[in-house]
């Protein structure tokens, strides 16, 4: 039997505005199946615009219609940038964040070095925030403290950390490296995701932490 891989996020994990073999998750899974490793297609609970908040109870909503396993290999959790988008408080946040960790461990039988966290991209650089007439340093700045809240907490809880903020700030303007909208990213951006999401979704399968 395959693997079971879980995808817990917002916009950014459903792959708003691409197809479903460009979302990141659907790319990891195949990456890692051309590995050679028995991935199971992701389960995705995700939808665009959700808050931590309502991660959390998109996340009851889905395990009501359709029990959630508890052992799924991996888990992978990207979320926060709709709470620093409506300007929520970032104590409040990391208190969710943790929450949601806890959870995402606990779908992948309590072990957390099974659950793979991605940094939350910088929207600021994309046209969609020019176009809105955003301050870009201000974006940016707001985006590095719900970071760096994210890291604290998976370093602290033992979660695997996988950074494309980086990226996300070098080409997340790009035209190619966009959808339509000119704010959520392509199935191109999401390949430069997958590939640095990979030597940690590895070691995930294994139950390993990174060294």
């Amino acid at each position: 039997m395959a693997q079971g891989f879980l995808a817990l996020g917002d916009s950014y994990t459903i792959g708003e505005g691409i197809t479903q073999e460009g979302r990141w998750p659907v790319q990891l899974a195949a990456a890692l199946r051309d590995e050679g490793l028995d991935v199971a297609a992701p389960r995705i609970i995700a939808t665009t615009g959700w808050t931590t908040a309502e991660l959390d109870a998109g996340i009851d909503a889905a395990h009501a219609q359709s029990p959630i396993r508890t052992d799924h290999a991996l888990v992978s959790l990207l979320a926060g940038v709709n709470d620093q988008y409506r300007g929520l408080d970032t104590d409040g946040f990391r208190n969710r964040f943790a929450a949601l960790l806890r959870r995402a461990a606990g779908f992948a039988g309590g072990d957390m070095a099974r659950v793979v966290v991605l940094a939350i991209p910088d929207w600021g650089v994309t046209p969609f925030a020019f176009a809105q007439g955003r301050d870009r340093a201000l974006v940016g700045a707001q985006i590095d403290a719900f970071n760096a809240i994210c890291h604290d907490e998976a370093a602290r809880a033992g979660a695997h950390w996988v950074d494309i903020g980086p990226i996300s700030r070098q080409r997340g303007g790009e035209t190619d490296m966009l959808a339509d909208d000119g704010l959520h990213p392509s199935a191109a951006m999401y390949a430069l995701w997958t590939a640095l999401a990979l030597p940690a979704a590895r070691l995930a399968l294994e139950g390993r932490r990174t060294p």
